[in-house]
């Protein structure tokens, strides 16, 4: 009952933040907007029929989008980060957030499908945006410009690559943007995670990590530079994909994670939102065993519509 409350109070939380207009000069803040949380396949998952996709009736459960943030900046910009398969939706809800001004900038994690592919959108089959700033690492806007059909993308100036480097640093209006390396597959490109630094506030986005233990940043020192942290929470235990190898595709499973963190102070843990679940992942369900366990913890689930302010 306690968790259910809690939920309940989270989604009005939601609902107020996201009913404040960025037009009012009182409200002339940065913003994070949560526009997505599932893994890159989104949920329901092409070809599932366990019940984490489909109902007793043989109906798919409720889209829940693949991981993707939108920042609103104070000069009426705003920044999509990750280009998910669900970028149509996710565009536009930006735009709304925004007064239907449209974002000029893109910040890519790396190219894995759920993270790179929704720039599919912006070409002349769709959009035909003009000079939308994609971001990313060197290996990451290479892949980009020398393999179609990204690079008609490049040809034909619907994007303007910026390649980044690792701890480089991008300045706008109220905000500063420093990219983080790393450990995952990185077959195409390198990966990064995003540090977004507001006036006041600082968020942690890393969507993405092969294991904490391989990290050469030290998460417990790391929580406490920042006031919110997006986490990898793509698997909440080893038996989550009977029959596959989770050794190929390695993420912190979220109960090592709330193992490993047990000891930070209650204020730490509090910072911590576990985002980028796979559809299988039990913490969809506010009713589940897991998704209580998240909340006895002292850590949290992220929900999209979630807004924080820097």
């Amino acid at each position: 009952m306690i968790f259910i409350t809690r939920q309940f109070i989270q989604l009005l939380i939601i609902f107020a933040v996201t009913s404040i207009s960025t037009s009012n000069p009182l409200f002339a803040q940065v913003h994070v907007h949560v526009l997505g949380v599932a893994q890159d396949a989104g949920r329901p998952q092409a070809g599932c029929r366990k019940t984490c996709c489909v109902d007793k009736f043989g109906k798919s459960r409720p889209n829940a989008m693949s991981t993707s943030l939108g920042i609103t900046l104070p000069d009426n910009n705003s920044i999509l980060v990750e280009a998910t398969p669900d970028l149509t939706n996710q565009w536009n809800l930006l735009n709304r957030l925004n007064n239907n001004i449209s974002p000029n900038a893109i910040f890519i994690t790396h190219a894995h499908i759920g993270h790179y592919s929704g720039l599919i959108h912006l070409g002349r089959e769709a959009m035909n945006t003009s000079n939308i700033l994609v971001y990313g690492g060197p290996r990451l806007t290479s892949f980009l410009k020398n393999n179609g059909p990204w690079g008609q993308l490049v040809e034909l100036n619907n994007i303007r690559l910026k390649s980044i480097n690792e701890n480089q640093q991008i300045s706008f209006i109220g905000l500063t943007v420093k990219a983080l390396k790393v450990p995952h597959r990185d077959e195409y490109s390198e990966t990064f995670g995003y540090v977004f630094q507001g006036k006041s506030k600082t968020l942690l986005f890393i969507p993405d990590i092969d294991k904490w233990s391989k990290w050469n940043i030290n998460m417990d020192s790391l929580i406490k530079t920042v006031d919110y942290a997006l986490l990898d929470g793509t698997f909440f235990g080893q038996s989550e994909l009977p029959g596959r190898n989770m050794s190929e595709i390695p993420h912190p499973f979220v109960s090592e994670s709330i193992k490993k963190w047990r000891k930070w102070r209650t204020s730490e843990k509090a910072k911590v939102y576990f985002i980028h679940m796979n559809h299988s992942n039990p913490l969809f369900n506010i009713k589940s065993e897991e998704y209580e366990t998240i909340y006895n913890e002292g850590f949290n689930v992220a929900v999209t519509g979630m807004s924080f302010t820097l």
